[in-house]
């Protein structure tokens, strides 16, 4: 059952935090091992697990999963899913690296460099959104991006708060070298901005919008600016999900269920999820307006059938190589293979992330 407390903004679950470089030995394995799940495990089943933590476009999980919309569609398939809550947001990819539940909800970038590059075999089943301001940078001195050269940036070093800003520097001919970037954990950044030392800061929200109301306070790009790049999914094993299709049928009905009272503004679905979350629902609302949701199944599949989805994920990739997220060992940024319909990037013979649209294709063919 959820519990519709409030949850204190230093204690708020993020959906990105650091994510500690690969080692050798869990490389030398993915390469090794394309499939997470050998031809002698795979097996039809009839119970499975997925699980997510609390983000704005992850909410819907929460209320599917309370209202039996997703008991209801696995029942249509003959099957049970456990949706499971999971405060730690990469203690949940960690769930699923380690097999413990069938999918879990993560960002495109943690697709690729933790279950993908540990040689897990993984499936974004479904894009259910992309950040659309979530994301941001927030200058004292300035509210011109191109003055942060030179500055300290206080960031969650090596999530998605650094991929922006990475992007961001890049718009304005600048890199990270022209810059000084300090890790700060996503709890701390709130309380940090009000010091005199701090000069810049890269955060997400419920974060950025506290941040936003402080004093001089200068928001100088947000993801708003990159749409498409930062990608909220739900991702399945690949086996599992090739050996009981039922799974991914039943996923994503649910979800598109919960869509469309998303779509129509229905207070009552919204409040639920906003209570979840820890927030009320002008909160919530407020969220959403920075988050893009494909609330409508046929964008979701146009964003997956697109090239642009693939120099996406190629650009995700290279930033990951470069900052040591695939591995010391990774020999360049294709060394995962990342599959979509319009083509691959990387290694051919070692692809470990898909992106498939044929469930949420026929979710809608029935229609």
């Amino acid at each position: 059952m959820i519990r519709a407390t409030f949850i204190s903004l230093s204690h708020i679950p993020s959906k990105k935090l650091p994510i500690a470089p690969l080692s050798a030995a869990m490389v030398i394995a993915a390469l090794a091992s394309p499939l997470s799940v050998s031809s002698a495990q795979a097996q039809e089943r009839d119970e499975f697990s997925v699980c997510w933590s609390i983000y704005a476009g992850w909410m819907p999980w929460a209320y599917a999963d309370v209202e039996g919309i997703v008991d209801k569609w696995a029942d249509e398939y003959g099957i049970s899913i456990d949706v499971v809550q999971v405060n730690d947001y990469v203690e949940s990819i960690n769930q699923f690296t380690s097999g413990n539940v069938d999918g879990c909800a993560m960002t495109n970038m943690d697709a690729l460099t933790i279950p993908a590059a540990s040689g897990v075999d993984s499936t974004a089943l479904i894009v259910g959104d992309y950040s659309n301001g979530n994301d941001g940078i927030v200058m004292k001195s300035s509210d011109d991006l191109a003055d942060i050269e030179g500055s300290k940036v206080n960031l969650v070093q090596f999530s998605v708060s650094h991929y922006l800003l990475a992007r961001a520097l890049e718009s304005v001919g600048l890199t990270e070298r022209d810059i000084e970037t300090i890790n700060t954990a996503d709890a701390d950044i709130v309380g940090l901005f009000t010091s005199e030392s701090t000069e810049a800061v890269t955060t997400w929200n419920p974060q950025l919008s506290a941040i936003t109301e402080m004093p001089n306070a200068n928001v100088v790009y947000t993801s708003a600016e990159i749409p498409g790049e930062i990608l909220d999914l739900m991702v399945v094993n690949t086996q599992t999900l090739s050996d009981n299709p039922e799974l991914g049928h039943a996923l994503v009905g649910a979800w598109y269920e919960v869509m469309e009272l998303m779509a129509n503004n229905d207070e009552s679905a919204l409040t639920l999820m906003a209570d979840a979350a820890g927030t009320d629902l002008e909160g919530y609302q407020n969220q959403l307006a920075a988050t893009y949701l494909y609330t409508d199944p046929a964008e979701a599949i146009e964003l997956m059938e697109s090239p642009n989805l693939l120099d996406t994920m190629q650009r995700v990739a290279e930033f990951s190589f470069t900052h040591g997220l695939l591995g010391d060992m990774a020999p360049n940024a294709g060394v995962v293979g990342i599959e979509t319909p319009s083509g691959v990037f990387g290694d051919e013979s070692n692809v470990q992330l898909r992106f498939d649209p044929s469930f949420t294709q026929a979710y809608l063919d029935a229609q």
